[in-house]
């Protein structure tokens, strides 16, 4: 009885202060700045939670967000929460953000991710720009994480160096879909295994990869897998109410910052092994030894050297290695998986489509006795067509990471104060009429080929139009290497497999329902059968 009036006291001073908020913020309302503010347009929203409401609803945010920018303009301004943000939805504006005012957006918004998956901001993707209002000073640590990532981790060399250990993995997972042969399988379950496979032989060595090749299973990083699954699960981007209505934080009322803490206990204990055993197998190996990209991250925390030419916050420590490996594998693993799953479903639901990337690419550059190589990448302008028409309708990350305005900016001529949160929507970027004209929401990879109206159109940051990775300051370090993965990934499946969907099954039935996380997925995975094409002993070993 006790509890319960306890507990209902408590509930009773929070009714209280919530009534006082709103009445204090419709008796007072904040005219001085509205009359001072050339906001853009968007919708008024409420007090206290502003727009929150409107994305609770049962499409996607990307895709609400994009439906009020077609009544309000490519520029428009919402307040969510205690928030002001400003939403990016054409080619022009994109570029406004990401290239004309990138100094003034370079930085990222404190978040619950940040803080407590990222080890307080020490990794690559939520790094600070610039002073933040919990201390954290940089761009120095910004900077050494640039200049590593270009230098040491995804630099064209280091690439190069793991082209024989890709050609292997993906060897394991055509020997997988061998062996089952005729069977409707899930898809992405190959695909994760393979993707995950992959980065980890990268960053970690062989064997935390190995597990048991050619099937599904993950090895060595299964649990790692199942952690990550759920981080991406609780991180995504306009989930956590908290984090836009401080006030409500400290309750986690949805349970995301708990979550995210057990998550990071998971996350801490997996890397703890991973830097000791790395730790000891150079100390036993000695110089001379083959480094993966954690003994590089290693040997530059450990360097005193190298830290002692920089200022303290621009050190990397055994915080950032974990927090560096966290962004690598987890950056690595479900976004590329996810983009080949939506790739096979749109060649199915496209069998046109499917025999030019087949029979009329892959069979004249390649042949049928032997397996595609990433040499054989320039001869193949159809297969890298198939991949950005699959990125500029499927973003599996739709609402790029969201830019922190450092100061007051000018942007089209409307007022951006500081503070506030830039969302680019390539989702509405990507099916905007006025940059493709031809049949915007239809899948035509025939667009990017020569004298298509998207020729010469490329995923790197130039082209505003198509940013799978972002652009500018911080784009993507591992581009190249995820584009190279992609690419090659969705040759070898339609090279050594003819796919079809369960009987029953129509392509035109397919959901093309999404799933909202961290990124944007399948919300039922692709279930399909794969028959084989090539000779049988192809597909009997790993070795490339």
């Amino acid at each position: 009885m006790e509890l319960t009036l306890t507990m209902s006291m408590a509930m009773a001073v929070m009714v209280t202060v919530v009534a006082i908020l709103v009445l204090g913020s419709l008796v007072r309302p904040r005219r001085s700045q509205r009359k001072t503010l050339n906001l853009p347009p968007g919708p008024r929203g409420w007090p206290l939670f502003g727009s929150l409401s409107l994305l609770v609803d049962t499409l996607p945010p990307h895709r609400v967000l994009a439906e009020i920018a077609a009544r309000y303009g490519p520029l428009m301004h919402l307040r969510l929460g205690s928030f002001h943000v400003v939403v990016a939805s054409s080619e022009e504006t994109a570029r406004l953000v990401l290239k004309t005012h990138h100094l003034a957006f370079a930085d990222r918004p404190p978040t619950a991710f940040g803080k407590i998956l990222a080890y307080d901001y020490k990794g690559i993707v939520q790094t600070p720009y610039g002073p933040y209002w919990h201390g954290m000073v940089n761009p120095a640590y910004w900077r050494m994480a640039r200049k590593l990532c270009a230098t040491e981790l995804f630099s064209a060399r280091r690439i190069d160096a793991f082209e024989r250990a890709r050609a292997q993995e993906m060897r394991a997972l055509t020997r997988g879909l061998f062996e089952r042969a005729g069977a409707a399988v899930q898809v992405k379950e190959h695909l994760l295994s393979f993707t995950m496979r992959n980065i980890l032989r990268m960053a970690l060595g062989e064997k935390w990869s190995s597990g048991s090749r050619g099937s599904h299973d993950g090895g060595g990083g299964e649990a790692f897998r199942r952690s990550l699954k759920e981080s991406f699960m609780v991180t995504g981007l306009l989930g956590n109410v908290g984090e836009w209505v401080p006030w409500l934080g400290w309750h986690d009322v949805q349970g995301f910052v708990w979550r995210m803490r057990r998550v990071h206990v998971m996350f801490d204990q997996f890397n703890e092994q991973i830097l000791n055993e790395h730790q000891n197998g150079r100390r036993r190996a000695g110089a001379g030894m083959e480094m993966d990209l954690v003994d590089v991250l290693l040997q530059l925390a450990e360097d005193r050297e190298q830290a002692a030419e920089r200022p303290p916050e621009a050190r990397l420590t055994r915080d950032g290695v974990k927090a560096f490996l966290l962004d690598i594998i987890g950056g690595g693993t479900e976004t590329a998986a996810a983009t080949l799953e939506w790739a096979v479903l749109e060649l199915l639901r496209h069998p046109a489509a499917m025999e030019a990337a087949t029979g009329d690419e892959l069979d004249r550059v390649v042949g049928r006795g032997r397996w595609f190589a990433e040499r054989d990448l320039p001869d193949l302008p159809y297969i890298e067509a198939v991949v950005k028409e699959t990125m500029r309708l499927h973003p599996v990350g739709p609402l790029l990471i969201p830019h922190n305005a450092r100061e007051d900016t000018v942007v089209g001529g409307y007022d951006v104060p500081a503070g506030t949160r830039v969302l680019v929507n390539m989702c509405a970027v990507g099916c905007d009429p006025a940059s493709w004209p031809d049949a915007p929401d239809a899948f035509r990879p025939e667009r990017f080929l020569a004298g298509g109206s998207a020729e010469g159109v490329d995923v790197h940051g130039t082209h505003f139009q198509l940013l799978p990775f972002g652009s500018g300051r911080r784009m993507c370090p591992a581009h190249n290497l995820v584009m190279k993965e992609v690419v090659a990934a969705l040759a070898n499946l339609v090279h050594g497999f003819s796919w079809r969907l369960p009987d029953g099954v129509a392509p035109e039935d397919m959901s093309m329902e999404e799933f909202f996380g961290l990124n944007v997925s399948r919300k039922e995975p692709l279930v399909a059968i794969a028959e084989p094409r090539l000779p049988a002993h192809l597909y009997e070993s790993v070795d490339d």
